[in-house]
């Protein structure tokens, strides 16, 4: 008897547990992750300890201006894969016909040497070329050689060095449409080489040049197609079929680099289609012997500040990438690199956009993407559907 009357007393217990009135609390469940475990371990550390270093580099990208500062200290704590920013370009390196400045060039060549850094060169001919080149009184033959000039001096010259391991040859080609990016009226942001000619076939002309002189000056180097927007299967079918054109010519080309540059506002690495798409781009890539490269990964962010849970989406954002390179990187050579290692400047240029915030802090992105790689972790967290 005894035991039944604590039985019922139990069952009312729990009855006005469940149907607590107007003044009950109410849990709200959140749609934000919690914190991921801080690790200590830097990424290069965790690289090392847990990958094939041969096939699969995790880097950043510096700016010449960040040498002997606070900036290069957390950059070799963390990294040693390397991008030079711009400072291969030719807008630095070779801005006008009788004008050479290779300063920046050898500083990034002197820092990764000293420091055993692996560095993938990005200096290639694209819409970002000096101003000369954008001049609308420029002729094609002059356009031609200054161009010319420049990727073959470049090409000797980090050829020799050990610790230059990719070289972007060109860069942002093709745009969304799947049109070949073109040269427009003033200085603006415009591809000047488009308006030497095409071939017969319809590939403009400075592409095939510039990997004849890459294969011919750089044979040391691994080659790749950069290239920059979205999920646009248009536009990569386009990418596609340029290099098959190009090694069917017999040239070099050894890898294909993607940006990745993403915005908070567009649908991109928090969606399951995008991210499906984006590895069956990689697949493409190693079927057809080629690396692949994440070249310029950033996530801009459009609070500002930006809330807690924009952080989240940041920190997936990233996440998700990394994860679609790690899943396929037993298939061929991967690399994962940002643009970028902090906050820099003023909040309208930098829209919070990189892992470290403007004091160097980590953001919930590091921690996310150390304890991605530490535990091998590929589910990938959708928001975008």
């Amino acid at each position: 008897m005894k035991n039944l009357i604590k039985n019922y007393y139990l069952l009312f217990v729990f009855f006005l547990s469940c149907s607590g009135g107007s003044d009950s609390p109410t849990e709200v469940v959140s749609d934000i992750d919690p914190e991921p475990v801080t690790i200590t371990d830097s990424f290069k550390k965790i690289l090392s300890d847990e990958y094939n270093t041969e096939t699969f580099k995790f880097g950043a990208t510096l700016n010449y201006y960040q040498f002997d500062s606070n900036v290069e200290d957390l950059f070799l704590k963390e990294f040693d894969y390397l991008v030079a920013e711009n400072s291969f370009k030719q807008t630095i390196v070779h801005p006008e016909p009788d004008v050479w400045n290779w300063e920046r060039a050898d500083a990034f060549i002197d820092f990764a040497n000293k420091n055993n850094l692996q560095m993938r060169v990005h200096g290639p001919i694209g819409p970002q070329s000096s101003t000369w080149a954008k001049n609308d009184s420029r002729t094609k033959e002059e356009l031609t050689k200054n161009y010319e000039e420049f990727l073959t001096e470049l090409c000797k010259k980090i050829n020799v060095q050990n610790n230059i391991k990719w070289m972007d040859v060109v860069n942002e080609t093709i745009d969304m449409n799947a049109n070949w990016t073109i040269e427009k009226d003033g200085t603006g942001y415009q591809n000047p080489w488009t308006q030497i000619g095409e071939n017969a076939d319809g590939i403009p002309l400075y592409i095939i040049r510039s990997f004849e002189i890459a294969k011919e000056y750089a044979p040391n180097i691994s080659l790749v197609f950069n290239q920059h927007q979205g999920m646009q299967p248009a536009m990569w079918d386009k990418v596609k079929e340029t290099i098959l054109y190009l090694k069917n010519k017999g040239l070099k080309v050894d890898g294909l680099g993607w940006q990745s540059h993403l915005r908070d506002n567009v649908v991109l690495s928090l969606n399951k289609e995008k991210l499906d798409y984006l590895m069956s781009l990689i697949d493409w890539a190693h079927q057809n012997d080629l690396d692949f490269h994440i070249t310029e990964i950033d996530y801009r962010m459009t609070g500002n500040p930006p809330s807690t849970s924009q952080y989240d989406r940041q920190a997936h954002g990233y996440a998700n990438i990394l994860k679609a390179i790690m899943s396929k990187r037993n298939n061929g050579v991967v690399t994962f690199n940002t643009w970028g290692v902090y906050d820099k400047n003023d909040a309208a240029s930098h829209e919070y956009k990189y892992m470290y915030d403007s004091n160097l802090n980590p953001k919930k992105a590091v921690d996310l993407l150390k304890s991605t790689l530490k535990n091998k972790d590929l589910s990938q967290k959708y928001y975008d559907n």
